[in-house]
């Protein structure tokens, strides 16, 4: 199974720098935990992946929307930058070692980048339930990947 890598844009928001992102994310994550996977009024999971150039277990908390289909879908937004977030990378690279947790429990799972019909489909679902997805849209000009996430 294989991932394309869709491009980066030209223009979309700015990102806070590295080094803000690296000690503000443990705080973010026990925050998000104790509050029953919750942030910013959506859903939230932690995906592990395998970093695409170091080889090292990443966790990178996310939205997490159900699909009504038994799968869990997460948009590659970065809030709209310019470029995808890391996750993205590390999914494209290595996507057979993927899994996501939330609810306390860790499940490996297969990734499908959406295309088409099918992904339309899934981001007017993905903006029903939160609305803030549409303005990261209108920040970027690339297209934001739009993954399905099914438990193995």
């Amino acid at each position: 199974m294989s991932i394309e890598k869709l491009p980066a844009g030209s223009r979309g928001a700015k990102t806070p720098p590295r080094l803000v992102v690296k000690l503000l994310m443990p705080i973010m994550e026990k925050i998000h935990r104790r509050s029953g996977d919750r942030f910013g009024g959506f859903d939230v999971l932690y995906l592990h992946t395998v970093g695409a150039k170091s080889g090292q277990a990443r966790t990178s908390p996310v939205a997490r929307m159900d699909d009504g289909k038994g799968g869990v879908l997460v948009v590659a937004s970065y809030g709209g930058a310019q470029q995808h977030p890391a996750w993205y990378h590390n999914i494209v690279a290595h996507p057979d070692q993927v899994s996501m947790e939330y609810g306390g429990r860790v499940q490996r799972v297969t990734v499908r980048q959406l295309e088409g019909d099918e992904r339309a489909h899934a981001w007017t679902h993905i903006t029903e339930q939160v609305p803030r997805f549409k303005g990261y849209e209108t920040k970027t000009d690339r297209e934001l990947p739009v993954l399905r996430l099914t438990a193995v």
